[in-house]
């Protein structure tokens, strides 16, 4: 298996543009938004875990969507953000208006 190229900073900074809109527009969802913020402050999922107080194993299995992560370890991640967690309504928000 290839092994994770760590991002440059530009990388990391358009990575967290592009994943703040996608937040803006409902567009994104768990498993895989929990792989692409952590991808996208370019950390391993050990350092994240390590970050967010939890284990390699938590973070690899809600990316995966095999675990249920608690509102408490959402708001761990959301707020890496400035995220809050609430519901969205289904469907993009253009189709919305």
């Amino acid at each position: 298996m290839a092994r994770w190229k760590k991002p440059t900073k530009d990388e990391i900074l358009e990575n967290r543009r592009t994943l703040a809109e996608r937040a803006h527009c409902g567009d994104l969802r768990l498993p895989g938004a929990m792989a692409e913020i952590r991808k996208g402050i370019g950390m391993t999922q050990e350092e994240f875990a390590n970050m967010l107080t939890l284990t390699r194993r938590q973070v690899a299995e809600i990316e995966t969507g095999v675990a249920n992560p608690t509102l408490e370890t959402l708001q761990k991640v959301g707020r890496l953000f400035g995220f809050t967690v609430g519901f969205v309504p289904k469907g993009s928000r253009e189709s919305q208006l």
